[in-house]
C-alpha cells in the first residue's frame, strides 16, 4: 500500500495559508532527501491543538469613536 504525504505547499492549501513553511509545523513524518512530508491526520491534529485557535484569539478591535 503506497501511502501518501502532504508537501508544505499542500499544507498551506491544506490551512488556508500562503507560507506553511514559517507557521511551526510539526516535526515531519517523513523525509526523503530535503523534502517534507507530513500525514493528513498530523497536520489536522496539530492544526486542531495549536494556540491561537477559537474565540477570543488575537488582538482587540479599536473601539469606534462616538
Amino acid at each position: 500500500m503506497v501511502q501518501r504525504f502532504l508537501s508544505t505547499k499542500e499544507v498551506g492549501q491544506r490551512l488556508g495559508i500562503k507560507n506553511a513553511a514559517s507557521a511551526g509545523l510539526p516535526e515531519p513524518d517523513a523525509v526523503i532527501g530535503t523534502t517534507k512530508g507530513w500525514l493528513p491526520e498530523t497536520i489536522d491534529q496539530w492544526n486542531a491543538n495549536r494556540p491561537g485557535r477559537g474565540v477570543g484569539g488575537g488582538r482587540p478591535r479599536k473601539c469606534a469613536k462616538e
